[in-house]
């Protein structure tokens, strides 16, 4: 699944291309999404695109009228194609725009969402998430507050979207590993200089992870049909059984809510 980093790459990508055009046309081939495509949707025509922006995982295209609100889903990505490139089979929803580009979003499993709002910020996907966790609202003395009689491990904590957004599996082993914090430790008995260690960890990895274009895992890919890099620089993820680059131990896996985590067990404590 596209992570934060991911779809911070796919606005970056899609921002030069889209904001400012007017939307002369909007097709949906498939409306059966991980939601409905609404009808409304075609309201976005004649419109134009004041700004993009992204919330957690969620790409926002802002109108004078109403808010375009999509998510990648497990396989979604957003191209941006020529008026006269033909779709492929699973090319469901193309906004087209008066730069002789079109926005598409291609999604085999149909996972994704394309939807449509004139109050967004009202919007139940919307209105109970946390703070982004590059934002200054996220720090140390926020998470510590949260985190008092939370008896849920701290992985699980920092992956829960209505403490912080954004910080997906990938993302939240590699943190923990930087911070030198188990995965399996309780949330409420941090201390305070811990969890500083983990904001500057979660605000590093997610930062270094933005720069080299995401983590590729299976089927992510940029805006330009580009797959991005970070999953180089992994030092947990993924890595199961081979040496911990700090101490040479094993990396760990096991399962915290139906999800694998990764850790070294002499370097996080």
């Amino acid at each position: 699944m596209p992570e934060l980093p991911e779809v911070e790459t796919t606005l970056r990508g899609i921002t030069p291309y889209v904001k400012g055009q007017k939307v002369v046309a909007v097709h949906i081939r498939q409306p059966k999404l991980r939601w409905p495509v609404p009808s409304e949707l075609h309201e976005l025509e004649g419109q134009v695109v004041d700004s993009l922006q992204r919330r957690a995982k969620y790409l926002l295209m802002h109108t004078l009228k109403g808010t375009v609100i999509i998510h990648l889903g497990m396989s979604g990505s957003l191209r941006i194609c020529d008026h006269d490139t033909a779709p492929g089979k699973h090319d469901h929803v193309d906004i087209v725009l008066a730069n002789s580009h079109l926005l598409r979003l291609q999604d085999p499993r149909r996972f994704g969402s394309v939807l449509w709002t004139q109050q967004i910020n009202r919007h139940p996907l919307l209105c109970a998430l946390g703070p982004e966790p590059l934002h200054e609202a996220f720090n140390a003395r926020y998470l510590y507050e949260k985190s008092r009689s939370r008896k849920v491990t701290i992985k699980t904590f920092i992956m829960n979207a209505h403490v912080v957004v954004g910080v997906g599996n990938i993302y939240a082993s590699e943190s923990l590993f930087m911070a030198g914090i188990n995965p399996k430790t309780i949330a409420g008995r941090l201390s305070m200089a811990r969890y500083e260690k983990l904001v500057f960890a979660i605000k590093t990895v997610l930062s270094l992870a933005i720069e080299q274009g995401g983590t590729t895992l299976r089927d992510f890919v940029s805006a330009e049909g580009q797959t991005g890099y970070f999953q180089l620089a992994l030092s947990v993820y993924g890595r199961t059984g081979k040496p911990c680059q700090q101490c040479q131990k094993p990396i760990r896996q096991i399962t915290q809510g139906q999800r694998s985590t990764y850790y070294c067990t002499s370097c996080q404590t």
